[in-house]
């Protein structure tokens, strides 16, 4: 089947809930708007329980089908990015400073067009948990979940998620087994060295100097000490140090982050990263304070809960609009702490509208309106195949 017509009848209130969240955006653990937002309408819709609170804002609806059954839990996230947005729009943030860079505005719009089906048709048995997660980017929301009884609570056999896509067409659904995203680390680091008059070094031990030599050589990690056939990131994105063009400064910190697939692949990455840069400020007779703190671990998907989800896809898409995933990204998504200890899939929803089209985490990225109803579709399928009626 294509669209389910019923969700397509409600693509504009979707829609309208969509760039509500988006002029409202809130950081992690920070929702408290979109959380109750999102809590009334499942009281509206009829779920036959709303639980609030869960890791802070999180939200959690439950859904009886016709019968007894099965359960399967729907997961999608709330929270926006500390972005300054730039698209212009009439639904722009009016927040300064945040936005919803990453589609999460159009994740939780999605899954309340779902639940609203599932809470109005019934048209399964079992229940359906649809799971609204707080603090996605960076966090660790879908971590506290787990850690205060998500699965416990609300005991279920699969749990799903869906992020839009827009290196993909529109309408688009790309699936793998296995690896589907990277495991993330935050690395910190702080060298300190001797601060001095810049027009006489030799009275101090420059710590930018060192740090250049640490950025260059972090980089032959990857290069000269993994096999080439894996998979690995190290990034310096941020380097602080000194407040005038003429003083060396005593210090200056280095943030990055290190991607990964294989846990003895970070094992390897977090081992060199904290030599390389203690014993480069060490041969420059300087100190360096080395974190290298693992966030999020890699988003592996099951087989057999990959399979189900491309079938729901097909039903959803046809089978032309269902591709492989060719290989794995390099981003992270916290989905990976509730995969960790629970079967299910992590899909990707294609979104693109053009080749301009701004990526997540750009200020000029927006959500597309347009697959809204395809999503909600999706979830509703998964719960309606995978739990069919009885009577």
């Amino acid at each position: 089947m294509p669209i389910i017509n019923r969700i397509a009848e409600f693509h504009d209130d979707m829609t309208a809930w969509r760039r509500d969240f988006h002029t409202h955006p809130e950081l992690n653990f920070q929702e408290v708007r979109t959380s109750g937002i999102v809590a009334q309408k499942l009281r509206e819709f009829g779920c036959d329980e709303v639980v609030t609170g869960m890791a802070t804002t999180g939200v959690v609806g439950v859904i009886k089908g016709r019968g007894e059954g099965g359960a399967i839990g729907l997961r999608a996230d709330m929270d926006a990015l500390p972005i300054e947005e730039d698209t212009g729009l009439p639904y722009a943030s009016k927040t300064a400073g945040v936005m919803h860079a990453c589609g999460h505005d159009g994740h939780t719009a999605m899954l309340l067009g779902a639940a609203r089906y599932l809470a109005e048709t019934r048209n399964f048995s079992g229940t359906a948990y649809v799971i609204f997660q707080p603090a996605e980017e960076m966090g660790g929301g879908g971590e506290v979940m787990v850690k205060e009884g998500l699965f416990d609570r609300f005991p279920m056999d699969r749990v799903y998620g869906l992020h839009n896509w827009p290196g993909a067409p529109e309408g688009i659904f790309l699936h793998r087994v296995g690896p589907v995203m990277a495991a993330v680390a935050d690395i910190r680091a702080t060298i300190t060295g001797k601060g001095a008059h810049g027009a006489m070094p030799h009275r101090g031990n420059d710590p930018i100097v060192i740090a250049a030599q640490c950025v260059s050589a972090l980089q032959t990690i990857v290069a000269r000490n993994m096999d080439p056939l894996e998979n690995a990131v190290v990034t310096i994105g941020e380097i602080k140090g000194g407040n005038a063009f003429n003083v060396i400064p005593q210090n200056v910190t280095l943030r990055g982050t290190a991607r990964w697939y294989l846990p003895e692949v970070g094992d390897l990455l977090e081992s060199k990263v904290r030599s390389l840069i203690t014993g480069i400020a060490a041969a420059f007779g300087a100190e360096a304070e080395v974190h290298f703190d693992r966030m999020y671990p890699a988003t592996i998907n099951e087989e057999s809960s990959t399979g189900l989800a491309a079938e729901a896809a097909k039903a959803v898409a046809g089978d032309a609009k269902v591709e492989e995933l060719p290989a794995p990204t390099m981003g992270g998504e916290d989905f990976a702490f509730m995969l960790n200890v629970k079967r299910g899939a992590y899909l990707m929803l294609g979104a693109a509208r053009g080749a301009d089209d701004a990526m997540p985490h750009h200020p000029r990225y927006d959500f597309n309106d347009n697959i809204l109803p395809i999503g909600a579709s999706w979830w509703a399928t998964l719960v309606e195949q995978q739990l069919p009626r009885r009577d």
